[in-house]
């Protein structure tokens, strides 16, 4: 229950957001008609666009974000022809003439519906206007939905969200009203308000147009909602429980794979007798990579004495779906129990599972017994595996009951124990902290450039890139990212579109990094992309400071997913 409620609010803050204060001159601007006949419908048409579009969102891939980026241009020629009616009346006469063309005798009648109508219509342009501008708790609530597939609780999820988001519009709509109410008895200027009101429109329109509302507004610290909106992500993320804890509950099976490595297809009651880990991870995550080594020395120890380790391997990018690059990486990270394939997650929903890495121990009469999720808590997960153990065996096992010393190498290393820059994403659909002075045109090869200093935190395009939802793609030799970070480590997911290797040269304060390169680079900063993965760029061999990485691509085709830190 306190999710829906957590939802709710969210949709309710997002009227705070920078890039939705343009929009509010559109609701304004029928703030002086009747809320039933003009706000009733503008608040119907504006929650049903945007939970249609959210709905799509989860279930229809990238198809739908073009079609929503079509549908902002409709709803931005539309509002602008609206401006443009408000200032011009023989304009708005005309714009309404199809609308009230009904003929006869019901004219009166048309006139009616027409506002109705257009008051609806209004409302579905907000709601293409509205909805990219949702913030992060939609996008934790979509990455949900996404991954649990088209069910009740997506689809309710995402209605309480905009039933929230249509509060606060209804608020600002009935309080628009009264204000506007007092201004014209006051003044007597109905005609310069509605003027004024259609200049507001139009430059509404004109920044959205141009990405001011995201690049601009957000600099005004005091109209940012992201750390109250980040204190209600937190607590989302939180509810299933972030801590090991035992459940008891019998595990679901493992059928719905789409393919299995170094086993045949396993099943609950292939299982009984065993005590089974099921690690959910996925090949370029690099907490799940930090988990592997504790996972191959368990297996290792424990194996020949009943315990069965199971990778469930749950893409998180379109790349980790191909079979051919799964098998790779379990070959290359020397994975030798069995993976299963995961790709519809019809594994994780049954495990109602939401985090990579996510650790569930079963003992040998299929109950799960414990859980973990994230990295760590790796003595308290091997003792309960020596208690299942020895449960399966009452009490008779032999044992070593010492606990393993594993050591990583390369990114399977342990974190630093250090403050780290956040996981950032390059593609649109999860975008953070981009400081390119230029607005990102989605899917369109595009110029970008890179200030002359960065922030903490804070990274950059320049040359020519086509940002997806997924990744950013460099279309021209000399294209590069600038990240100013703080950690010991630096990672990026990194891919070729064509398959052929892909040249790079990184920099560290612009200086080859040296001592300080990582797993795969050379001490001058030399690198090849040859697949698609997770690759350690930056490795700090002395005191550990904050840089500036950046690198520059010499061919074409590289795609860059995610930055982590370590």
């Amino acid at each position: 229950m306190l999710i829906f409620v957590l939802a709710y609010l969210g949709g309710v803050l997002t009227i705070f957001s920078p890039c939705v204060l343009p929009v509010l001159p559109f609701i304004f601007a029928r703030s002086d008609q009747s809320f039933r006949r003009s706000g009733l419908p503008i608040l119907f048409g504006m929650a049903a666009t945007f939970t249609l579009l959210a709905s799509l969102a989860a279930v229809g891939g990238a198809w739908l974000i073009a079609l929503n980026q079509y549908g902002r241009y409709a709803a931005m020629l539309l509002l602008l022809l609206m401006g443009l009616a408000l200032i011009f009346p023989a304009l708005s006469e005309r714009l309404m003439r199809p609308f009230v063309a009904f003929g006869g005798r019901l004219q009166q009648r048309a006139d009616q519906q027409t506002s109705l109508k257009g008051s609806l219509l209004l409302g579905v342009a907000v709601g293409f206007l509205w909805a990219p501008c949702a913030g992060p708790i939609l996008g934790l609530v979509l990455a949900g939905a996404a991954l649990n597939g088209a069910n009740l609780y997506s689809a309710l999820l995402l209605l309480v969200f905009a039933a929230g988001a249509a509060t606060s519009l209804a608020v600002a709509l009935l309080a628009g009203g009264r204000v506007f109410s007092l201004m014209k008895r006051g003044l007597g200027a109905e005609e310069w308000l509605r003027r004024g009101l259609g200049v507001a429109v139009l430059g509404g329109v004109v920044v959205i147009a141009l990405g001011w509302d995201t690049r601009f507004l957000s600099q005004f610290t005091f109209l940012s909602t992201a750390n109250t909106e980040q204190q209600l992500i937190s607590q989302l993320a939180r509810q299933p429980g972030m801590a090991s804890s035992a459940d008891s509950r019998m595990a679901p099976s493992l059928t719905g794979a789409t393919q299995w490595f170094n086993s045949p297809p396993l099943t609950g009651e292939m299982l009984r007798g065993k005590v089974v880990l099921v690690d959910f991870w996925t090949y370029s995550c690099i907490n799940c990579l930090r988990t592997l080594p504790y996972l191959k020395a368990w297996n290792e120890k424990y194996r020949d004495q009943g315990l069965m380790i199971i990778g469930v391997h749950a893409p998180e990018f379109a790349f980790e779906k191909d079979a051919h690059n799964v098998e790779q990486a379990i070959r290359d990270l020397g994975i030798t129990y069995p993976v299963a394939m995961d790709n519809q997650y019809t594994i994780w929903n049954a495990y109602k599972n939401e985090y990579w890495p996510a650790h569930y121990l079963i003992d040998a009469q299929g109950r799960i017994r414990h859980q973990h999720f994230g990295e760590g808590a790796y003595q308290e997960t091997e003792l309960m595996i020596q208690t299942l153990l020895k449960e399966a065996h009452q009490g008779v096992l032999a044992m070593n009951d010492g606990l393993v010393q594993v050591a990583g190498t390369g990114a399977t290393a342990a974190a630093a124990d250090m403050e780290r820059s956040p996981e950032t994403y390059l593609g649109y659909a999860r975008q953070q902290n981009l400081v390119s002075p230029e607005a990102i045109k989605q899917d369109v090869a595009a110029q970008y450039s890179a200030p002359r200093a960065l922030k903490l935190n804070q990274w950059a395009l320049s040359g020519k890139w086509r940002v997806s939802a997924e990744a950013a793609a460099v279309q021209a030799s000399g294209g590069a990212i600038s990240y100013r970070f703080q950690g010991r480590d630096l990672h990026l997911v990194l891919g070729s579109r064509n398959g052929k290797p892909v040249r790079f040269k990184v920099t560290l304060d612009s200086a080859a990094p040296d001592a300080d390169h990582g797993a795969d680079i050379d001490a001058q900063g030399n690198g090849v992309i040859r697949e698609q993965r997770l690759y350690q760029l930056i490795r700090q061999s002395g005191k550990i400071a904050v840089h500036t990485f950046r690198i520059e691509f010499l061919d074409t085709d590289a795609e860059a997913f995610a930055f982590t830190f370590g």
